[in-house]
Formats: structure tokens, sequence, C-alpha cells
């Protein structure tokens, strides 16, 4: 009875399996979503490298950028043992112009020569000069005076007190004021005279130009032009001088040795003076 149970079993046909008994394999959908995701993700990975990359290899070759003061010490390894770290300085910035020495409206300061390094080139004694530059005075006057020009010395030495005068009471006489007055006269302790150099000059035949700007048309102004730097003397406020000095061609200054040269050149310093355009006056008193 078994037996043909068993039977009819086994002969049934298949169709007549229950669906929920049959055994069908289902395929995996989670397999085929994590594959395709993988590939989703592998994707997008490389996609932000490639964007990445630009920015990085910039980063890289681009040095970090540290603000340090031009003059700061900056640590360097030694040579002879790496532990120690030595400090080099760094170039300073270009140090400031010197200033020249302190001037007065235009003028520089000069000290009084010694009494005792005085001498006179006139009869009465009253102009003096150095011995160096009376010594090269007189030997111009007289090698111009062979060639028919006469050179007439007005005023040499000045003390700083005689200055005074000559500074502050024609000033008041004229109602200058200081900046007027400082462009025909030094300030007591600022003029050239003090030093014993330099000398005002006139010509014997034409009185009427002595301290003038129309003494620049006397044959003494026109022989000392092409003759006067045989001599070691030269124009002090020739026309457009940096000082602001109104033109004087009168007044001449020798500079004929050391002591005389660095007397006038050292005290201006290192820095140039502005050129300016001086009026043009008819008389001065420097």
């Amino acid at each position: 009875m078994a037996s043909e149970l068993l039977s009819e079993f086994s002969s049934a046909p298949v169709e007549d399996i229950p669906e929920a008994v049959r055994e069908h394999p289902q395929p995996s959908s989670r397999s085929w979503f994590d594959q395709r995701g993988w590939r989703w993700g592998l994707s997008g990975i490389g996609i932000l490298l490639l964007l990445c990359l630009p920015f990085l290899l910039w980063s890289r070759s681009s040095p970090p950028s540290r603000s340090q003061p031009s003059n700061a010490a900056v640590p360097t390894n030694t040579d002879s043992n790496p532990d120690e770290i030595a400090t080099v300085a760094q170039p300073a910035s270009e140090p400031a112009e010197e200033n020249p020495s302190t001037s007065l409206l235009g003028h520089f300061p000069y000290e009084e020569a010694p009494r005792s390094e005085l001498v006179s080139i006139t009869d009465d004694g009253s102009i003096l000069l150095r011995q160096a530059a009376a010594e090269k005075f007189l030997d111009m006057m007289a090698a111009a005076k062979a060639e028919g020009v006469e050179i007439v010395p007005l005023s040499g030495f000045r003390s700083i007190d005689e200055q005074e005068g000559v500074f502050f009471d024609v000033k008041a006489e004229r109602g200058q004021e200081a900046t007027k007055r400082a462009e025909v006269s030094a300030p007591p302790g600022y003029s050239e005279h003090h030093t014993g150099y330099a000398i005002d000059v006139g010509d014997r035949y034409y009185p009427d130009a002595d301290l003038r700007e129309s003494f620049e048309n006397t044959p003494a102004f026109k022989w000392l032009q092409s003759n006067a730097g045989y001599y070691s003397f030269e124009l002090s406020f020739p026309k457009g001088n940096a000082q602001n000095v109104s033109y004087e061609p009168w007044h001449w200054r020798f500079v004929g040795d050391r002591d005389s040269l660095e007397t006038f050149y050292r005290v201006r310093g290192t820095r140039a003076q502005p050129t300016v355009r001086l009026k043009s006056r008819e008389s001065a008193d420097e």
C-alpha cells in the first residue's frame, strides 16, 4: 500500500506540485544594487580627485608666505655645528640722507678767523685777509694792473660783532623783513667774511658800480671772470645760486689751500641745495 502511494506520488506531473512547494532560484536584487553602487562610488571619487588635483599641485608648488621685517635677523645653521644657530642681519633700508650743516635763511655758519692769521692788504690796515688769501689777492691785483685793470678791495674780514650792525641796523633802517635782508646780507655768524677768505671788490674807474649788479659790466669783473681762477678765487654767489642769495658779482672767496676749501665746501654737507630763481636787485651789501 505504501509502495503504491509512493509510486503515484513520484509519477505525478510537476504541475501538480503547489507553487509554494516548487524551488525556483530567486535573483538577488541586493547583490545587483551593491555592485552598481560601488561603481558609482568609485566613479564619484575619481571625478573628485580630478577636480582637486590642480589645487593640490598649486598648493605644493607655492611656498608659504611669511611676512618678515626687512631688517629682521634670519636664523641659519652654521657649517661647524648644526645645533648652533647664527643670525644674519638682513640689509636695512637706505639710510636717511644726512642733513647739511644747520643753515639760517640760506646762509651757512662760519667761525671767525683767528686775529693772529690776518694780515692787511691796504696801506691803512683797514682791510684784512688770511695770510694765504692776502698773498694771492695782492698778486692778482698786480697782474690786473699790468693789463690796465685796477681792482679795488672794498671789504675783507668782518667780525661777528661787525656783522650785527651790517645785518640788524641796516634791516631796521630799511624796514626789511629778515628773509628779505638775508637775500643781501648774512646774519651774524653766517657770513663768509668771518673766515678771512672772502673779499668784496670794485673797479677803480667805475666807483658807481661798487656793490651793485652793474659791476658785472666793468673791466674789473670781466678780467676776474677770465683770470681769478689762476689765483684760486671764485665767485661766491653767482646767478641762480642754491643758497637763494642775490647775485653778487663783487663778492669773491679764496679756495687755494686745504683749510679754505674745507671751510666753504665741507660745511654744505651731502644734500644738494634746491635751485631757485632769484629776483634781480640793483644794490646789495653782503
